[in-house]
């Protein structure tokens, strides 16, 4: 990887929380813009605690449940979160961060993956990415062969810490509601 890709995967968290800032300061949110960001925030949480659950890191590569659709589906349910943060803040300007920050690091955090798992699973791997798209989903489960984490498990989905995802999310709201009551918006 690039010197310029190994700063941003150091720098994606330490970067986010400056952005952070600057999305709820730009932020104009209303009960009804939160509802609907949370409406779309649950699709990304779903998503996310769905990929959780089956994924066993490092240990196999996963191809069933959504990642027979997708390699990605952590990162397209955090993505579909963003969206539902960005119509939550109900500002143009910090939809437009959250866009080009997941854009930014997390397109380059998705190929730094793609080459561990080649290096790990060589071939198995190949065969899988030649089938699955990187970020946007097949419309229709991909069948290969392989390793597998089998079936969905709520224990995973633990192990994994993906209720981090749900108490993160439940957060942001719960400021943006205080944003909303604050006299100057």
């Amino acid at each position: 990887m690039s010197a310029a890709g190994n700063f941003f995967v150091r720098w994606r968290v330490r970067l986010g929380y400056p952005l952070a800032i600057a999305v709820l300061y730009l932020s104009r949110p209303t009960p009804r813009s939160i509802f609907l960001g949370a409406l779309v925030g649950v699709i990304g949480l779903w998503l996310r605690a769905s990929a959780a659950g089956y994924l066993h890191k490092q240990e196999v590569l996963t191809v069933t449940g959504p990642y027979a659709y997708t390699r990605n589906p952590l990162y397209l349910g955090s993505a579909i979160l963003a969206l539902g943060a960005g119509i939550a803040t109900r500002s143009w300007l910090s939809g437009l961060i959250l866009i080009v920050y997941f854009a930014v690091f997390y397109s380059i955090v998705m190929q730094r993956e793609a080459s561990e798992l080649r290096l790990r699973h060589g071939t198995s791997f190949d065969e899988y990415a030649r089938t699955v798209p990187l970020f946007i989903p097949r419309l229709t489960a991909a069948k290969l062969p392989g390793d597998s984490a089998g079936s969905f498990s709520f224990a995973q989905y633990k192990k994994n810490h993906e209720w981090q995802a749900a108490v993160g999310f439940l957060f942001l709201l719960l400021v943006l509601l205080a944003i909303w009551r604050l006299p100057l918006h």
